[in-house]
């Protein structure tokens, strides 16, 4: 039996998935992205999962890259398509309905890097390390790295990582908002989860509708503005909503149930 690249533990409603190839350095091969594809697609709708933390085994790697003995045979044709199906895997991440972590505990180089990107939020151990060094392969990103890195840190910056592949470390990350917090290494996923518990106690659909606006901003084809009045009309009428005013008035803890 072969051995199982995405590893998959959930408490308290929350996962934690961790890309098991440490002696690969945790790559991005073609069986990596069918599981993740395979949990965020079977998981979609799942509002019983208040959230998800992506890590990578070991000590060395959250993912250093994607697998390059993989490239070895891509034509043009092949090329395209590889890239569109990591991209399509990195919007289910990203357009998720509960918050993902990156908990990056080592290199996330290349993909890893683009795969941290796709995630909502970033916690990185002090001795993670950041790049993009596609342009030593005489390639550039696929899976959405040339985008998601000028979101995140803005044009200037972007285009010299891009252009240099030089790596960044956790201090830096965290400077340029990259990443949001900088931990002691191995407390990761502890970080990651502290995050994540806090956020499972608020309104499930709310906080569903929250990533959708966020993400709306970068969507040229959406009036994030329009999208805001109606998405606040829609959670204003749920059951959630009543509760969290009465829960206010009344001074006490909110119990929401997803309706």
């Amino acid at each position: 039996m072969s051995e199982q690249v995405l590893l998959i533990e959930e408490n308290n409603g929350i996962a934690i998935l961790t890309i098991n190839r440490p002696n690969a350095m945790n790559a991005l091969n073609a069986r990596v992205f069918e599981e993740l594809d395979q949990f965020f697609t079977q998981r979609y709708d799942d509002l019983s999962l208040k959230g998800v933390i992506l890590t990578g085994a070991g000590e060395k790697a959250f993912v250093a890259g994607a697998d390059i003995k993989e490239f070895a045979a891509l034509d043009l044709e092949g090329g395209i398509q590889k890239s569109k199906t990591g991209q399509d895997v990195f919007f289910k991440i990203e357009r998720f309905h509960c918050p993902v972590i990156a908990a990056v505990n080592g290199f996330a180089l290349g993909g890893g890097c683009e795969l941290a990107m796709a995630c909502h939020i970033r916690v990185a151990g002090m001795h993670a390390r950041f790049g993009q060094p596609e342009v030593n392969l005489g390639l550039v990103p696929g899976y959405g790295g040339s985008q998601r890195l000028v979101q995140l840190i803005g044009k200037g910056k972007a285009i010299e990582m891009l252009l240099t592949a030089d790596m960044i470390k956790a201090d830096e990350a965290l400077a340029l908002g990259l990443v949001t917090h900088v931990t002691d290494p191995g407390k990761e996923v502890e970080k990651a989860y502290e995050i994540l518990t806090k956020i499972a106690s608020k309104a499930p659909l709310a906080v569903k509708q929250v990533i959708a606006l966020v993400n709306a901003y970068y969507d040229k084809q959406t009036d994030g503005f329009a999208k805001e009045y109606t998405d606040f009309g829609y959670t204003m009428a749920t059951e959630d909503a009543k509760e969290g005013a009465a829960a206010f008035v009344e001074k006490r803890p909110a119990q929401f149930k997803g309706k």
